[in-house]
């Protein structure tokens, strides 16, 4: 039977309810007009909107937002995600150069102590746009010396030059995220390859041994409860510090199909099974997304490592 779809909170499903412990109030309107205005007038983007996160009204209200670079064009098609696409033309995507002063000003006047870039994928430019990342992760940490800086990054084709640019800007945590299984990355990530991003990770904790290294996966997209098991032990293995899980939302028409909603205590139980590895953090829940309060789970993370 064909799907039916319907739309709640924004996000496109397959029929059938949406859980109470996969809603997010949405009631924060003032704060969220009011972080826009001010994005529109820098002319930044963040993955917040992009991929509309059901948390962006929380976040927003509380001065938080994950800053998405290198324009707001992706070069790929994952099939979970709704940052808009480059078209087939490649047309000229120029960068900003303003950019990385812009993302520091704006930082430094929501005064945050925490702040986490991101960015789409570039594979049109040589570096995949490693040089920008790094030059706005300097301009932030100029801007707001005491602030610690995030970055989640894009697998950069696996140049390990690149990564290791970004490392050399200074972020104190680097965030690669895995996404998924490795049986589900031709569906979910075909321009990507799942022993190519473990071994991002694993370079940068060898490039940057301060540095604290996470990566993030979604549930409910197919995979199974051992499937999810192997891939944090691969995460373990690549000697990745923090671990991410939340429920995939479909988030337009376009995107890949739920497969299941998962329980929470099927995350709780991932979050047990994840510390036992000798993770120092493990973020695990239906709404959880891998930049969300991620200045509490690097604090968290921060003092397990004491």
């Amino acid at each position: 039977m064909a799907d039916s779809l319907v739309e709640i909170s924004g996000l496109a499903r397959t029929a059938g309810r949406l859980p109470e412990w996969a809603r997010k109030s949405r009631t924060h309107h003032q704060s969220v007009h009011q972080v826009k205005a001010e994005l529109r007038r820098l002319r930044l983007h963040t993955v917040c909107e992009s991929a509309r996160c059901p948390n962006l009204h929380e976040c927003f209200h509380r001065g938080a937002a994950t800053f998405m670079i290198l324009g707001n064009l992706c070069t790929r098609g994952c099939g979970f995600c709704a940052v808009p696409k480059a078209s087939a033309a490649k047309q000229e995507m120029p960068l900003d150069a303003e950019e990385p002063a812009n993302v520091a000003r704006m930082a430094a006047s929501l005064g945050l102590r925490y702040v986490v870039i991101t960015s789409v994928n570039r594979d049109d430019l040589p570096d995949g746009g490693a040089a920008h990342f790094a030059e706005t992760v300097r301009a932030v940490r100029r801007a707001l010396p005491e602030a610690r800086v995030e970055v989640l990054t894009p697998d950069f084709c696996g140049n390990l030059d690149a990564v290791a640019r970004v490392l050399d800007a200074g972020p104190h945590v680097f965030n690669h995220n895995m996404e998924t299984v490795a049986r589900l990355y031709r569906r979910v990530r075909p321009q990507a390859n799942y022993r190519q991003s473990l071994d991002v990770l694993a370079f940068a904790r060898r490039h940057r041994p301060e540095v604290l290294t996470k990566s993030g996966l979604m549930a409910g997209l197919g995979e199974a409860a051992g499937e999810v098991r192997e891939l944090l032990r691969d995460l373990r293995a690549a000697h990745t510090d923090v671990a991410t899980i939340g429920q995939y939302l479909r988030p337009t028409r376009r995107n890949l199909p739920v497969a299941a909603y998962i329980p929470p205590r099927q995350f709780e139980e991932y979050r047990e099974y994840g510390l036992s590895l000798g993770f120092q953090a493990v973020f695990s829940g239906p709404l959880v997304r891998s930049s969300y309060m991620a200045d509490k789970v690097s604090e968290q993370a921060r003092r397990e490592s004491l």
